[in-house]
């Protein structure tokens, strides 16, 4: 990693010596360091949390800011995951946290261990982690099948739920038990360039603006089992692909409504946030929209939030409910105000203080799901 990074900080000073050369060979390594596949949410990327103390019912941690902030996630580190809740009384000291332990799932918690914090509370699959029956299903794209769970449910709204930036489809395990008290048929798909499906052509994401056809194919395959209408339920890129899908979509007509979670509206201001935490030399960040127009045909983003074929008159957005929070850092919360100011007889956004990107439900669990149900019940 060092030797990279050395290389791109060389051809950095290269290009500020008037090297064109440089100047491309920089951008491609910038642009393709920020949107390679990751395996680590957006945003989490702070540094490891050393176990003090476990014992039943709490955990002492190292203090940081993402330790301290309120909500519920998961512990992750050398096997073992945990499960944890709110911070508990008085501060477990100057350079410590003590938090509710909700439980250990995986392995042991032992004082020395090193975990991270992570918006993903359940690993594996539905069964296994939350003792929910579903079926493995193909959903079949352009670029080949894509692994997907299907739960079933009694009405005939189905919800896609669209995983966001370095997750999986286990990310949607958090909202599971609440839906599945809701009778809704759940369709979780993958999408190119998780595990198990197809690679993205060049072996890049592209922050949605290509992936949406993947959630094009579930519509399809929801509509050819059952579904009369859905409701494509999306956290970070998941959020862009929905409303692309809404936009571009043969089969837009059974979009029901849309939930976004942090969507990423303005494609590079999230690269140049994703290059930063990926520890991209500075010197290279100025190259990155460039390079991604060049290499990947990334849009123009001076539209923020739709493309626009969004924006035509005579096409109305189906209902839309935005989860977002001034603290999300990857995408940031001012693009979600411009697309609720832009779009009033649809879009309500819901401010989530004191939340990171893609966890605005883990911040406040309790007051998410009550205006989702809101949001749900006119749908059904």
């Amino acid at each position: 990693m060092r030797r990279r990074t050395t290389a791109a900080v060389t051809a950095a000073t290269s290009l500020l010596l008037g090297t064109g050369a440089a100047a491309v060979a920089a951008g491609r390594y910038a642009s393709g360091t920020a949107l390679r596949p990751a395996r680590e949410p957006a945003g989490f990327r702070g540094p490891e949390l050393l176990v003090h103390a476990a014992s039943p019912g709490e955990v002492t941690l190292s203090r940081t800011v993402q330790s301290v902030r309120p909500g519920r996630y998961g512990l992750a580190g050398p096997g073992c995951r945990a499960i944890v809740g709110e911070v508990l009384g008085p501060d477990g000291g100057a350079d410590t946290v003590v938090r509710h332990l909700e439980q250990v799932s995986e392995g042991e918690l032992r004082p020395g261990s090193r975990v991270r914090l992570t918006p993903q509370l359940y690993a594996g699959e539905p069964f296994r982690a939350l003792g929910i029956s579903s079926a493995e299903v193909d959903i079949h794209t352009g670029l080949g099948p894509m692994p997907a769970w299907y739960l079933t449910g009694e009405r005939d709204l189905w919800v896609i739920l669209l995983h966001g930036l370095g997750t999986t489809r286990e990310q949607a395990m958090n909202l599971m038990p609440f839906l599945r008290r809701h009778k809704l048929p759940l369709l979780v798909p993958s999408y190119r360039g998780d595990p198990g499906a197809p690679a993205p052509p060049g072996g890049l994401g592209r922050l949605g603006t290509t992936e949406w056809q993947d959630v094009d194919a579930a519509i399809r395959y929801a509509v050819r089992y059952g579904a009369r209408r859905v409701l494509l339920l999306g956290w970070s890129v998941g959020g862009t692909m929905a409303l692309r899908a809404a936009a571009q979509s043969g089969v837009r007509d059974r979009i029901a409504g849309m939930v976004l979670d942090s969507p990423v509206l303005d494609w590079r201001v999230t690269l140049r946030a994703l290059a930063a935490e990926r520890r991209v030399p500075a010197p290279l960040r100025p190259l990155l929209p460039g390079a991604a127009r060049g290499r990947l045909g990334m849009p123009d983003a001076s539209r923020v939030g739709l493309p626009a074929e969004a924006d035509l008159p005579g096409r109305r957005m189906p209902p839309v409910l935005v989860f977002h929070g001034p603290g999300d850092t990857i995408a940031p919360w001012r693009a979600s105000r411009e697309l609720a100011r832009r779009h009033p007889e649809s879009v309500v956004l819901e401010t989530v203080p004191d939340a990171q990107h893609a966890a605005m439900w883990n911040a406040a669990p309790g007051p998410y799901e009550e205006r989702l149900r809101r949001f749900l019940t006119p749908l059904y």
